[in-house]
């Protein structure tokens, strides 16, 4: 089945990201597949792009989507728009107010990274 967009979740801490890869098929449907965590340093980005460059489906390109979390964010969105990567910045209360939409019982950085990625499937960006 064809792939019509590929988004990278991530939930951004001080040390670490946590990061879900997700899908949008040409029927619409969607698929959350790939957790992965990394640390939140310039080793950790690296390890993230080429964890990313086996995972992703090689005809459709990637959306980062993250939060902005306070500074935690900014070294990884700099890094991803230095790259020529799509980096896609969202407010927090934005993700928060989508993720009630969802049936998630236990808020994790799993299941926030699982929803981030939700997120971006479902919007424009």
């Amino acid at each position: 089945m064809k792939i019509l967009k590929q988004v990278l979740g991530v939930d951004v801490a001080q040390d670490e990201l946590v990061v879900a890869i997700g899908t949008l098929h040409e029927d619409l449907t969607t698929e959350t597949k790939n957790y992965q965590v990394f640390s939140n340093n310039e080793k950790g980005f690296k390890s993230l792009l080429q964890w990313v460059d086996k995972t992703k489906s090689k005809d459709v390109e990637v959306f980062f989507v993250m939060e902005s979390t306070g500074v935690y964010h900014e070294r990884f969105a700099y890094f991803l728009y230095d790259k020529g990567e799509k980096v896609v910045i969202v407010l927090p209360t934005k993700i928060s107010n989508f993720m009630r939409t969802l049936d998630i019982k236990t808020i994790t950085d799993k299941s926030c990274s699982i929803a981030i990625a939700q997120f971006g499937l479902s919007r424009k960006l």
